[in-house]
């Protein structure tokens, strides 16, 4: 994790070194987010811990991604990089906005454009799975049009290295993402924070420092 109270760039090399020689086949790396009404983040704003700045993070952020590099790791998605064929089947098929059912209590599912998940109350679950009444554990989160299918796709998908094939999206949504989101890539673009090459939208190296930024055109 990036971005620690305190961290230096000398104590990130000597967690990643200690990280490589473990020689692990996935590799997920993370900036702190402050949540609200924790502890760790009052700590801050009352100044009793201090946070490295956007720079220094950035700066990270580079190191960790040119070393995982050098040791055989594939960069393949933001903040994942894998030794090859060890790449998570499942966030793949997430950021592919590919359907998936989740079984048992709190489990998520993505089905026919319907976000779910199923009650966290396990005797709730129990009771209504032994008398037959399997919608009652269902939680509907979010039921998405065709547009919030077609943004949604952009937005994840541009979270992978590879980027967003314009030939997937046409056969998936019979549109052009490059005319359906015309004015979205022309800022992006100008912003140098996307490119487009040939099939593949990517975004560029200042991209993967302000993706939030791109995806924000998306939401």
């Amino acid at each position: 994790m990036l971005g620690l109270p305190n961290q230096t760039i000398s104590d990130l090399k000597e967690s990643l070194e200690q990280v490589v020689n473990l020689k692990p086949e996935h590799i997920s790396v993370y900036s702190l987010i402050l949540e609200e009404n924790t502890k760790l983040y009052n700590k801050v704003n009352l100044g009793e811990m201090t946070l490295p700045n956007e720079v220094l993070e950035r700066q990270m952020y580079w190191y960790v991604k040119n070393t995982l590099e050098l040791n055989g790791y594939n960069h393949y998605e933001i903040s994942n990089f894998a030794k090859k064929g060890f790449e998570s089947k499942h966030n793949i098929n997430c950021w592919k906005q590919k359907e998936y059912i989740g079984c048992g209590v709190s489990a998520s599912s993505y089905f026919n454009g319907i976000r779910y998940s199923n009650t966290n109350c396990i005797e709730d679950y129990i009771k209504n799975i032994e008398c037959g009444n399997f919608e009652n554990n269902k939680i509907v989160e979010e039921r998405q049009q065709e547009a919030d299918k077609q943004k949604e796709f952009m937005m994840l998908g541009l979270r992978m290295l590879d980027g967003v094939s314009i030939q997937e999206f046409k056969n998936k949504f019979g549109q052009n993402p490059i005319y359906l989101f015309k004015k979205e890539f022309n800022k992006l673009v100008n912003k140098q924070l996307l490119y487009i090459d040939g099939d593949k939208i990517n975004l560029t190296n200042k991209g993967l420092d302000l993706a939030n930024m791109v995806w924000m055109e998306f939401v």
